[in-house]
């Protein structure tokens, strides 16, 4: 696995008896936001008929009916709307990680993603904590963006 900081790889070992991470659908309207964070960066779709950013990715605005959708470049910055710290889970790949973290992020570009918050102490997790994206390798020429708390001169 890589993590990548805004478009440049770590390389991080994983151990070969971990089993693969499930992935996103990649399809449709959302196609354009993987194959962005496979390069570092992290984009939100936003309306130019009524200048609205919104989050999932769809053809048309849901605040004004639109199909003038383009993306633009978020800064990878937010603030922790509310988490949970995951215990169980039936997943395989995901049980390796437990304990971890699933955040609703409040991008700084007003729109919140659901992500995991990693690099990060468990307890130090708190509401309204600035978090910074990452982004970890996936197969298939994609990226997952995850979170960590924010370095303070960020």
């Amino acid at each position: 696995m890589a993590h990548t900081d805004c478009g440049h790889l770590e390389q991080i070992l994983v151990s070969e008896n971990i089993p693969p991470r499930p992935l996103p659908d990649t399809r449709n309207a959302g196609e354009k936001f993987w194959i962005a964070a496979a390069e570092g960066v992290l984009l939100v779709p936003k309306c130019t008929a009524c200048s609205r950013t919104f989050w999932h990715p769809r053809p048309r605005c849901p605040h004004c009916g639109s199909t003038s959708v383009d993306w633009i470049k978020a800064t990878g910055n937010g603030t922790v709307h509310t988490f949970t710290v995951v215990r169980q889970s039936g997943d395989p790949y995901f049980k390796t990680k437990l304990p971890y973290a699933v955040a609703m992020i409040e991008l700084d570009e007003g729109v919140r993603i659901m992500s995991n918050i990693v690099d990060t102490p468990l307890e130090v997790l708190r509401i309204g904590m600035r978090v910074e994206v990452l982004f970890e390798a996936a197969p298939g020429g994609i990226a997952i963006p995850l979170f960590r708390a924010q370095s303070r001169g960020a």
